[in-house]
């Protein structure tokens, strides 16, 4: 397979879309903590040890996504299993359903209480400043949300799809879904995401609506002591 920016997406996005906002000592970029938990390599071959040193915290973990270092020291890398990658790359049927608005700064308690619940891993305080992000409200609580993480100059990743327990089956994630992916599409971008295998339902849905899998891709944690 042709090596391109989905390989190595943290490194990346950070390298581009979000290179104003990486933190960078040579060969290795990191998001800001409030942002996001992701640290990137340019190469697996970077020496990483000053680096990590000055860009990880004692005690902190931070994830990396399609190439890791070698690390030694206080460092130490864990593996998780595989991620599926996917994209699509033609537009995705919309169906109806309830008004979608963007969600802002007004929003942020709700996006936050809501990824909390079912989405409580990679979400931050400041996630919802890397893109666009979307919703559906009912009865006046947040049932849904979508929105755009990681960007390069021809991907954008669909990230934090999330429905609250109240409102499943619905079809609100496929709406919300749908509709930042075609916008991308149309501006030029190949929408992309990562999904765990085990997590079957969210594969399914992604296959329905046109997402193709890609590649899998590594995952690993990188603890420092």
């Amino acid at each position: 397979m042709e090596t391109c920016e989905l390989d190595n997406p943290f490194w990346s996005s950070l390298a581009s879309r979000h290179r104003a906002l990486a933190q960078r000592s040579g060969g290795v970029a990191r998001y800001p903590a409030d942002f996001a938990p992701f640290i990137g390599v340019r190469d697996a071959d970077v020496d990483v040890g000053e680096a990590l040193a000055s860009l990880v915290a004692p005690g902190e973990t931070l994830l990396l996504l399609g190439v890791a270092p070698r690390v030694s020291g206080d460092f130490q890398l864990e593996p998780f299993a595989d991620l599926a990658q996917m994209t699509c790359a033609e537009p995705i049927p919309v169906i109806d359903g309830p008004d979608v608005i963007a969600l802002a700064d007004a929003h942020r308690a709700d996006v936050l209480a809501l990824t909390a619940l079912v989405y409580p891993h990679y979400f931050r305080p400041r996630t919802i400043e890397l893109g666009r992000y979307v919703g559906i409200y009912q009865d006046g609580r947040l049932a849904a949300m979508a929105g755009e993480r990681l960007g390069m100059d021809g991907h954008q990743e669909i990230s934090a799809i999330c429905t609250h327990p109240d409102f499943n089956g619905r079809g609100y994630a496929r709406r919300l879904t749908a509709m930042l992916s075609n916008d991308n599409i149309e501006r030029g971008r190949i929408p992309f995401l990562h999904v765990s295998h085990e997590n079957l339902r969210a594969k399914r849905l992604y296959e329905q609506i046109g997402y193709r899998h890609r590649r899998d891709i590594g995952f690993w944690a990188l603890r420092r002591a």
